[in-house]
């Protein structure tokens, strides 16, 4: 297909996105052939590992597709996107389970539906460009394709702050909260890629790591940890309120962009994730229960419209006055029964 070119070379499955004019954006079909390549791939002796990149400076994948979404959803039909939602979740879990090294290059953005795919193997390589956001919040979703796990597990009140506020992460950054692994200067991508592909062997890659550039989530992590613990987004935006410094008053200014219910429940997600038990299949099924109902019951239509489609910047939320009651959250994040996510492994 032409949005991405799958094959084996030496001793590797490749995985190259090829649209660059869409930022690689994600489409269904495309989540749907990564996955019947990785299912094959696994039980494929001549290959010993995955290799994930894209083409284009701009992104490895700034998100998903989701105009399809939009479409199908302002005509009511919702099984569209639970189908999608779905299945690229499966795909996630796939690739954080997988028992060969997945590599991804990671250059640009690398944004919801590109962490999906990008940030859950086990060797994860950015460089100078790199971007990495989770800015679901700003079209009316919740942090997800499995990103709510590493929020859960980043360090301090972190997660809060990312995961509402669609902050991005430098390289320095993304490594401190465990979405990448490795630092490589961009310039040595292709050489090490053809190593990786001729030798199958990925620990090659401790050699050409780096030290990245300094980030900024260390410096800030005291005003974050002090500004974002809470229990609920009313505790939060108390916080804020109550501390008068720079970051306060920025860290205000973007939650107020965002969909007050998609905060409020990517907070309660992140509470209910945090523990001993969390895996990737429970914090997907979690998110899969914001986004099954998303479209009929949530904001994303209308983020969609005024990000997307219109463009004025003027979404029109729910709980506009960010005051979103207990029993919005519970709603939303209630258990799906028969439409509970499940993995075809099980």
């Amino acid at each position: 297909m032409p949005d991405i070119d799958i094959r084996t070379t030496g001793r590797a499955g490749r995985i190259t996105l090829t649209r660059p004019k869409a930022l690689n954006a994600l489409s269904y079909d495309m989540c749907m052939a990564i996955d019947s390549a990785l299912r094959n791939w696994r039980e494929d002796d001549d290959v010993d590992l995955v290799i994930l990149d894209a083409e284009g400076e701009k992104a490895f994948c700034a998100g998903g597709d989701i105009a399809e979404l939009y479409e199908t959803g302002t005509k009511e039909d919702f099984t569209f996107g639970q189908t999608f939602w779905r299945d690229e979740y499966r795909l996630n879990a796939l690739i954080f389970e997988y028992p060969k090294p997945v590599i991804s290059f990671l250059q640009g953005f690398t944004m919801g539906g590109g962490v999906g795919i990008g940030c859950h193997g086990s060797h994860r390589v950015v460089g100078e460009s790199s971007q990495i956001a989770m800015p679901e919040c700003s079209i009316g979703l919740v942090p997800d394709v499995g990103g709510s796990l590493m929020l859960a597990l980043a360090p301090g009140r972190l997660g809060e702050y990312l995961g509402t506020t669609g902050y991005r992460m430098g390289p320095a950054d993304a490594m401190l909260v465990g979405f990448a692994d490795y630092f490589i200067p961009q310039i040595n991508w292709p050489d090490l890629i053809e190593l990786l592909e001729a030798s199958g062997r990925a620990e090659i890659i401790d050699d050409h790591a780096y030290t990245p550039p300094i980030g900024t989530l260390n410096y800030l992590q005291a005003e974050i940890d002090q500004c974002f613990d809470g229990e609920t987004l009313s505790d939060i935006l108390n916080n804020l309120r109550n501390i008068e410094s720079e970051f306060s008053n920025k860290a205000m200014t973007a939650l107020r962009r965002n969909s007050p219910l998609s905060v409020a429940c990517t907070i309660e997600m992140l509470h209910r994730l945090r523990g001993t038990s969390l895996t990737i299949r429970k914090a997907l099924e979690l998110e899969y229960r914001f986004t099954f109902r998303a479209m009929e019951h949530g904001d994303i239509l209308e983020g969609i419209r005024a990000q997307i489609i219109d463009k004025d910047r003027n979404p029109q939320w729910q709980f506009a006055d960010m005051n979103v009651p207990a029993v919005a959250v519970s709603k939303m994040l209630q258990p799906l029964g028969s439409d509970a996510l499940s993995f075809p492994e099980e």
